[in-house]
């Protein structure tokens, strides 16, 4: 809402203060007096301009409203006050409750209420017989606060789920490209590293074949080795598993890549900090592995220096290299592709970081990174106890003011008598009630029983406190708190039951743990018959000609009108967000299977290359390197690195997607995981060491659609997929995803399985599904590698 509506609501109730007063007296020829009509401005302006700012400052605007309107109705006629009073502090709360937090809403109209409590006990006493005024301000102050509580929840709901869209919609977009730049980085990172190792130890045995012959069984040695590690890191490259294994420490995985490089003849020093293993740690150590090959390519043999320093602000990486020796060459000067440096950046950037490269005062080269440190992740704002503390003195001021209008309001109506009266009995009930509801979510039984026992009490406050009023107004307010309980479950069962409708038959999800174990319409029955014999009973303490078993009939069917009706705007409220939920649902599938499907194509279309290029010329290097060839071995080298170049060059140029993109496998759960995670929810892909690297093609591709159907079924809570194989049989068990267990999703999940002849098993426990399909014999020309 803009600064013209917020200035808009305290117009219109200065309008409608004015229509009651002095409009009505004037009306009827009454002038009022010059002082009455000054006083009234006096209190309408703060009134006003608080009111007018209440969205900047909710809480003074509260308190300025209460206090003015409360310090001008004593010398203002009866009425004077009444829109002010009611309206405008209602508005004052509900903007409390819609723009601070649960604690602080809470306190306000506890604060306001008692307040106004021990105001009206210092002017009246405890037996004003008319004090049903308090039921209804309370009424007021409660469905203020309520409505202001809900309106917040529902606004934040809302943005949730904008966000939510708005990150997958992004990231449906950014995942190809995302795919794209993980292979040309790993390309880039593996191969140059190790293919880069061979021909500067090839070169360098070759070099020295007459004074140090042995160099050369080594460096065919090491060549083999090498080989055999780039074609395994390249083919994690093709299919990278989709949830990270074990691995050593950061500081372990920069040490071993500290020793490789000493033995290749570099001499590095190095000071690690310990890193926390993720992001951060995978930054470091691509930036320590790219920043000491360019030193082997460029400057062999100077002295390096790796410093990795962990701190709460920020962490430093530096790598630092002397000038080189003159005396040694640099076999492979020329063979870097120049983006070590884009790349170096890349990393920097993805973990929040910055990166600077540059030549030192010696004639060497230092790169140096600034990284996130201990305190960079996002933090919870949370307020100081300290600040609540002062809330709650605040608060209790407040309370202890009564005498503050009592010195300025006439009191010349105040009662000495010790009678309890019935508005302080019916505030104490509305008050029992408000604490009931705050439970309904923790203890739903309870708050039942409560809300149930509460309401035949209204009947009793009657009788004790003398009750002369309408017979029929205690009872039914009793009633409007009550028919918050059916509403409110009504729209909760339908959150936390299963995606569609015949999936209530289903055993209740995780989420739905704290719902009563009772059928839900038993409380609207109960609560019937509650309000029923609290109407019946009220209207036969006064006295009717009417006979009691009418009473009691018509009791009965107004009863079930006002409860029914509140079942019913429950109802209506769980299909709506049912609806929006599904839809929502909807949305973040399609858009993941076609982020993912693009993703999967790209994949494809580069290890396409992939296999034809430099893994071809890397078996060259393996095989010479075998047959002892020193020189065929260095070029074959030299054409891995320069086909991984070409290879670069067209992944970073890119080809037009094809119109028929290749079905995701399970090769593509990696990719599929990296979505979900995108849009904010936590999943895990575990497969064990069982399952065949080699699946059959049918079995592969309905594996992978059955886990995009369990992670499509609009459920938040974090999710487990793993997949196992044990006699013949390949097993997918999810655990959290309760609406996976629907029928429509089970409908989905048994026609994507039962052509395979494949089973399926839900609920037990909750939020958990089992999927079996059967593995066939695969002929060795059959089958995807994973």
């Amino acid at each position: 809402m803009n600064r013209t509506d917020d200035r808009l609501l305290p117009v219109l109730l200065i309008c409608a203060q004015a229509l009651v007063w002095p409009g009505v007296p004037l009306l009827r020829g009454t002038v009022p007096a010059a002082a009455d009509l000054l006083v009234a401005a006096l209190v309408a302006g703060p009134v006003t301009a608080a009111l007018a700012l209440r969205r900047t400052r909710p809480v003074t605007a509260l308190v300025v409203v209460a206090a003015a309107c409360a310090l001008g109705a004593g010398p203002l006629p009866t009425g004077a006050m009444a829109v002010l009073g009611t309206a405008g502090v209602a508005l004052a709360l509900f903007t409390v409750a819609t723009e601070r937090d649960t604690f602080t809403t809470v306190l306000s109209v506890v604060t306001l209420a008692a307040w106004q409590l021990l105001q009206n006990i210092t002017l009246h006493g405890l037996s004003d017989h008319d004090g049903l005024d308090l039921v209804l301000t309370a009424l007021l102050y409660g469905t203020a606060c309520g409505a202001g509580l809900f309106v917040r929840r529902t606004r934040r709901a809302r943005q949730a789920a904008a966000l939510l869209l708005n990150r997958a919609e992004t990231e449906r977009h950014r995942l190809p490209a995302a795919e794209r730049r993980r292979m040309e980085r790993e390309l880039h990172d593996v191969s140059a590293h190790h293919l880069t190792a061979v021909v500067v130890t090839a070169g360098a045995a070759l070099g020295l074949r007459e004074r140090r012959p042995e160099l050369a069984a080594e460096a065919l040695e090491f060549a083999i080795e090498t080989g055999r590690e780039v074609t395994r890191a390249l083919g994690a490259v093709r299919a990278p598993a989709p949830s990270r294994e074990e691995l050593p420490s950061p500081e372990e995985r920069l040490g071993a890549l500290i020793a490789g490089f000493r033995r290749l003849g570099q001499p590095v020093d190095h000071e690690i900090d310990p890193l926390p293993d993720g992001t951060l740690a995978d930054a470091a150590y691509g930036i320590v592995r790219e920043a000491l090959t360019n030193v082997a390519r460029h400057a062999p043999g100077a002295h390096t220096t790796v410093t990795c320093r962990y701190g709460d602000t920020r962490t430093d990486v530096v790598i630092t290299s002397a000038a080189p020796p003159s005396t040694t060459p640099a076999h492979a000067a020329n063979l870097g592709g120049g983006r070590g440096q884009a790349f170096l950046r890349s990393r920097a950037r993805e973990a929040g970081g910055t990166l600077t490269t540059g030549p030192t005062a010696d004639g060497g080269w230092e790169v140096r990174a600034t990284l996130p440190g201990r305190t960079a992740a996002p933090v919870e704002q949370t307020v100081p106890s300290s600040y609540r503390a002062a809330q709650v003195v605040a608060a209790i001021g407040l309370c202890v003011q009564p005498l503050l209008p009592a010195l300025i309001i006439r009191t010349a109506t105040a009662s000495s008598g010790s009678h309890v009266s019935a508005g302080v009995l019916f505030a104490l009930l509305a008050a029992a009630q408000a604490v009931a509801l705050l439970w309904l979510r923790r203890s739903p039984r309870l708050a039942q029983v409560a809300l149930l026992g509460l309401a035949l009490l209204w009947p009793m406050a009657m009788r004790v406190g003398d009750y002369t009023g309408p017979v029929l107004f205690p009872p039914t307010l009793s009633m409007l708190a009550t028919c918050v309980a059916p509403g409110a479950f009504k729209g909760r069962g339908a959150v936390s039951n299963c995606g569609s409708a015949a999936g209530r038959a289903q055993p209740p999800p995780a989420r739905a743990y704290r719902l009563p174990q009772v059928p839900f319409s038993l409380f609207p029955v109960a609560a019937t018959a509650a309000h029923a014999t609290a109407l019946a009973t009220a209207v036969l303490h006064r006295g009717t000609t009417i006979p009691a078993w009418s009473v009691t009939a018509a009791a009965t069917v107004f009863a079930a009108l006002v409860i029914g009706a509140a079942h019913y705007g429950g109802a209506a409220r769980d299909r709506r967000d049912k609806a929006a939920q599904d839809t929502q649902a909807q949305r973040l599938a399609t858009w993941t299977e076609e982020a993912v499907r693009d993703a999967w194509s790209e994949r494809r279309r580069i290890a396409a290359g992939l296999e034809s290029t430099v893994l071809a010329r890397t078996t060259d290097m393996i095989a010479e390197a075998q047959a002892g060839h020193l020189d065929a071995t260095a070029t074959r080298a030299r054409e891995a690195l320069a086909a991984m170049r070409a290879l670069l060059d067209a992944v970073r140029d890119g080809d037009p997607a094809p119109e028929l993109r290749p079905q995701p496998t399970l090769q593509a759960l990696d990719l599929l995981a990296h979505q979900c995670r995108a849009t904010g929810r936590d999943v895990e892909m575990r497969l064990t060491a069982r399952v065949p690297e080699r699946l059959p093609t049918e079995v592969d591709l309905a594996a992978y659609h059955v886990a995009e159907t369990l992670l499509a079924t609009g459920d938040d809570e974090p999710a487990v997929l793993e997949l196992d194989a044990a006699e013949g049989m390949l097993t997918i068990t999810a655990t959290g995803v309760p609406r996976a267990a629907g029928t429509a999703v089970r409908d989905r999940l048994t026609a994507r399985i039962a052509p395979l002849g494949g089973t399926l098993t839900a609920g037990r426990p909750p939020g958990t599904v089992r999927l079996r399909l059967p593995l066939v014999a695969v002929p060795d020309d059959e089958g995807t590698q994973r």
